[in-house]
């Protein structure tokens, strides 16, 4: 008998250990809030923080989006915001992108791009209650991005053959005209596909 009532305090002890040290040990699991990649890239999110980012902009409305068309085919529908359009020294272009799909949802991300080095950045997305949200993306190659609506708005609308747009009304006059008159220049393109 006193075996058992020795056994049934001890396992009574374990019981109350483990109850209390699972907090604890559930605290120190949790206790940095800073994700693997955010400890790895810590001198990348410290340059980023300093960084003054562009305000965010009005969310779009319908009446100020200029439907562009890429190259390549798509079931999504394009729009530059062009009340958002921005042409800032050395050749970067801010602008509201609206990808919309085939079923009418639509996304909108406040973006910059560079032109002489053909790279763009993502500082916002749209939500589904008309406000921005999301943190700033580092700088990416359009090319290595492959999305068909980057490609065809630094390559034909705002930094067509290695010169970008002087002006926001240069801007909004290539997207409503479906290219910028330098993008129908030799590219190449042409000769490219008469060889396939």
């Amino acid at each position: 008998m006193r075996n058992r009532r020795r056994t049934e305090i001890f396992a009574l002890s374990r019981r109350r250990l483990a109850s209390a040290l699972l907090p604890l040990a559930l605290l120190a699991a949790c206790g940095s809030d800073v994700s693997k990649w955010e400890r790895e890239n810590e001198a990348r999110l410290a340059k980023d923080e300093n960084e003054v980012l562009p305000k965010r902009p009005p969310f779009p409305q319908p009446a100020s989006l200029i439907q562009f068309s890429p190259r390549s085919a798509s079931e999504f529908r394009f729009y530059v915001d062009g009340a958002t359009l921005e042409v800032l020294p050395k050749g970067v272009i801010r602008y509201v992108l609206v990808a919309r799909s085939p079923s009418g949802i639509d996304n909108i991300s406040y973006e910059s791009m560079r032109c002489q080095s053909a790279e763009f950045r993502i500082y916002a997305l749209g939500q589904a209650d008309g406000t921005w949200g999301g943190r700033a993306t580092e700088w990416r190659s359009i090319a290595a991005a492959k999305q068909p609506s980057r490609i065809a708005l630094h390559r034909d609308f705002f930094c067509a053959q290695g010169t970008w747009v002087s002006s926001v009304d240069e801007g909004r006059m290539a997207l409503r005209r479906g290219g910028h008159p330098n993008a129908t220049g030799f590219s190449g393109d042409d000769l490219l596909l008469r060889t396939r």
